[in-house]
């Protein structure tokens, strides 16, 4: 899987979690290993330009989801493998996404973690114009949030495991001998 990200927004962004995030998301939507996305933060000005130029709505606006190759998540079993494709672009405005962050009580970057889940799912094809559509796509970007952060809390535990291990067996060496 390829991610390419790119910070134009002047903002302080963790580009490895987004990415991390991203990633996560696409496999859990079962995506093909080889699609290729690209990421751009940009300011609030340039999110407010897109915003108008592709939506004709007045002002910026959290994240900007632009489709490439056409993909259903998952396919069909008796489907011929899709292959790699190029998902399309994901614009997240980090500043938008601070003050949504803020007012929602929360951190920026899981604001920006729930955006660039929720730009994953557009690019994939969910809206969330009707009601039912908006329950579904909702309610798949807080299922894959909640997985990402379960493996992350995972991955976590077992990196401190590993390191009070490698203290224990540091002290008494291989197999409790006193080196």
């Amino acid at each position: 899987m390829s991610i390419e990200f790119a910070n134009e927004s002047g903002f302080d962004v963790d580009e490895a979690e987004v990415v991390a995030v991203a990633a996560f998301a696409i496999a859990a939507m079962d995506v093909h290993p080889g699609a290729e996305l690209n990421m751009l933060a940009v300011d609030l000005d340039t999110m407010a330009d897109l915003h108008v130029k592709w939506m004709d709505l007045p002002g910026p606006t959290d994240v900007m989801s632009f489709p490439m190759d056409e993909l259903t998540p998952g396919g069909r079993p008796d489907m011929a493998d899709a292959g790699p494709a190029t998902l399309g672009d994901i614009v997240l405005c980090p500043q938008f996404a601070a003050e949504q962050a803020t007012a929602a009580g929360h951190s920026t970057g899981h604001e920006l973690n729930v955006l660039t889940v929720h730009g994953v799912l557009h690019l994939l094809g969910f809206d969330h114009a009707e009601p039912d559509e908006e329950r579904e796509m909702f309610a798949l970007q807080d299922s894959i949030l909640a997985e990402y952060y379960a493996q992350q809390r995972d991955q976590e535990r077992r990196a401190r495991q590993s390191a009070r291990d490698e203290k224990l067996l540091g002290r008494t060496g291989f197999l409790g001998r006193r080196d």
